[in-house]
């Protein structure tokens, strides 16, 4: 027990002057009157103050209704009457020695320390109770927040996530979405949680997905002028898979509160996680907003395209283009963010079901010519599965919708209609780019008008001309360049469609907070790194300096086709983030993070990852030497 109360202890609040003081003190010197004392104030008895006596070199550490704290003196406002209990200790040179509870009455209750915002707003006032919820349900749905956990830094609060203020020290955060992380947690109904002011501060807690925990009934405290809560009995709603990496689930920072919505963070323990300290931040909301939200109330999230219309779905050089629907892929459904609700990559997906069907003597006919006349605007010509051709005008607007003359349905592979929507509108979804940033996949939507879903279309572009090099791009966009490490964005993990992550706040100066990762070392790596590409006769090779090692004549695969560069000997080894993947060699996934591609790699860098695990790719980041 006695390394799970230092982990919090030294993980929360490390002071400046953190004298250990002597070894000389024993749990029996640290009684009260002696080693501490409690006083009441003589004006006000709910006002308690909690005083350290021992010699200033030994630093106090004070377990107390409304949280911890390392103060000599520490000020308690207690509106309620009962029995409260104070646990004392001091760090010495040997460890943190405490001495046995001590207890304090309050024997009146004093409104006047509840007749304050927090309180309202948890448990709606005095005399009343407030039900709250995590915000993730069975159907994965999170009706506020991105998902039912984000994660901060240890030094992070109120100030930073509710007032928006800078601070010092370990100060980040990585909020993740629900929908791109189920990792996460089980999606699944989680339970209740009321606050109630009805003869006292109490809580219940129905912990429906934590069988070991079950109903509890507690008590709680909020420290309003440091924005803390203390939940004694009791521990607010969480997932099981973390239940286990927190010492003291009843020490909470409040991290925002309103009358909808709130978020509480507790301390991730390193021992017991296996993972660096962080704030687990779990978001709540009210009864009151689950039960009178309404998806419709909701503006629908826009999808990952974030391109011009006017100008993707032509090109910048001509005005015409001519698209086939696609014969591996050609429909789908996707949430109103985009995301694929079928897992099918080829026909085989359509065909391993009894409902979705692919003829591919229907798809094989299928197409959408565009010939631009003017800005936004321009004339089509869809071809069916019967090659009878549909023609007409067209418009683009500013949500990426194409705006055709009139409504279009038919078939594309027995019931399976290729359709506009009432408005005669197909909208962008997504575009699928290759290596040199070229869209090879572009998806059109048509929105559900009962349902919160487009069905999808994909299209892929169709070829005139010579057939080019594909080596060219890749050619072109590294021989000649030497990459270094970047050492402001060195890695991340990030989901398989190249998009999301956590790490870019830790770089470059940050070398305690994800030590794992990130060193003063791993930095000086960096900066002694480097690879430069060059042909021989044919052959791309590249020449690499491993943290002061010289490599030289490295021969350089690249895949066009599955956007893989391997390498015949790792360029770097300095890292785990370099030699997790075939020692190194690879073969390395090129990344589109952050829209990068082949022709924007001298000003974008390049990444290259890795599949680590299912749905999440490790990535490094490599930009061009200065």
């Amino acid at each position: 027990m006695l390394i799970a109360w230092a982990s919090v202890w030294i993980a929360s609040c490390t002071p400046d002057d953190f004298d250990l003081g002597a070894l000389d003190v024993n749990p029996g010197d640290l009684v009260e009157g002696i080693a501490f004392k409690i006083e009441h104030d003589p004006q006000n008895p709910n006002i308690v103050y909690l005083t350290s006596l021992m010699d200033s070199r030994y630093t106090p550490l004070w377990d107390h209704p409304q949280g911890r704290s390392q103060a000599h003196k520490v000020t308690l406002k207690i509106p309620f009457e009962g029995t409260y209990q104070v646990k004392f200790g001091v760090q010495t040179r040997g460890g943190m020695v405490f001495g046995e509870p001590a207890t304090f009455t309050i024997d009146d209750f004093y409104a006047g320390f509840v007749d304050h915002e927090l309180w309202t707003l948890l448990s709606g006032g005095v005399g009343q109770e407030k039900t709250w919820y995590l915000d993730l349900d069975a159907e994965e749905l999170s009706r506020y927040f991105l998902g039912p956990l984000y994660f901060y830094g240890t030094d992070d609060s109120w100030e930073t996530v509710t007032e928006g203020k800078t601070v010092e020290g370990d100060s980040w955060n990585w909020k993740p979405d629900y929908k791109g992380n189920t990792w996460l947690m089980d999606a699944g109904d989680y339970g209740s949680m009321t606050f109630s002011l009805k003869d006292g501060a109490k809580v219940s807690v129905d912990h429906k997905m934590i069988s070991g925990r079950g109903v509890e009934d507690g008590m709680f405290m909020i420290d309003t002028d440091n924005h803390t809560m203390r939940m004694l009995d009791a521990a607010p709603l969480h997932d099981a898979g973390r239940d286990g990496q927190v010492v003291d689930w009843g020490n909470i920072k409040i991290m925002s509160l309103t009358e909808d919505y709130m978020q509480l963070a507790v301390l991730r323990d390193e021992a017991l996680s296996g993972e660096g300290p962080a704030l687990l931040v779990y978001n709540f909301i009210s009864k009151d907003y689950k039960d009178n939200w309404v998806p419709g109330d909701q503006p629908d999230p826009e999808p990952p395209y974030e391109g011009n219309a006017n100008d993707d779905l032509t090109t910048s050089t001509t005005t015409s283009k001519k698209w086939a629907l696609s014969l591996n892929t050609p429909y789908n459904w996707t949430t109103l963010a985009g995301e694929f609700l079928n897992n099918w990559s080829d026909p085989s997906g359509y065909l391993s079901t009894d409902w979705a069907s692919y003829d591919a003597t229907l798809i094989r006919n299928i197409s959408l010519t565009l010939d631009k006349t003017g800005a936004n605007a321009g004339n089509y010509v869809f071809t069916d599965g019967s090659n009878t051709r549909i023609t007409g005008s067209y418009s683009t607007d500013e949500h990426n919708n194409i705006v055709f003359d009139k409504m279009i349905s038919f078939a594309i592979s027995g019931s399976i209609m290729l359709s506009t929507n009432d408005d005669h509108m197909l909208r962008i979804i997504d575009v699928e780019r290759d290596a040199a940033g070229t869209i090879s996949g572009l998806w059109l939507g048509k929105r559900d008008a009962d349902k919160p879903e487009y069905q999808v279309y994909k299209f892929e572009p169709v070829a005139g001309g010579t057939t080019a090099d594909p080596m060219a791009p890749w050619k072109s966009a590294l021989v000649g360049k030497t990459f270094t490490p970047n050492v402001n964005y060195f890695a991340d993990w990030v989901t398989a469609s190249w998009s999301g992550g956590w790490t870019s706040n830790l770089f470059p100066n940050d070398f305690s907070t994800q030590d794992w990762l990130w060193t003063q070392s791993i930095y000086d790596a960096c900066m002694a790194s480097s690879i430069s590409y060059y042909l021989d006769g044919d052959v791309l090779k590249a020449n690499a300096v491993d943290n002061g090692v010289a490599k030289n004549g490295i021969v350089v695969t690249i895949d066009p086709d599955t956007r893989t560069i391997t390498y015949s000997e790792a360029p770097f080894t300095f890292s785990f983030v370099y030699t997790d993947n075939g020692d190194g060699k690879g073969p390395w996934l090129f990344g589109s993070f952050d829209g990068a591609n082949l022709n924007n790699i001298s000003t974008k860098g390049m990444y290259l990852g890795f599949v680590s695990k299912p749905g999440e790719i490790t990535m490094n980041h490599m930009i061009l030497k200065p």
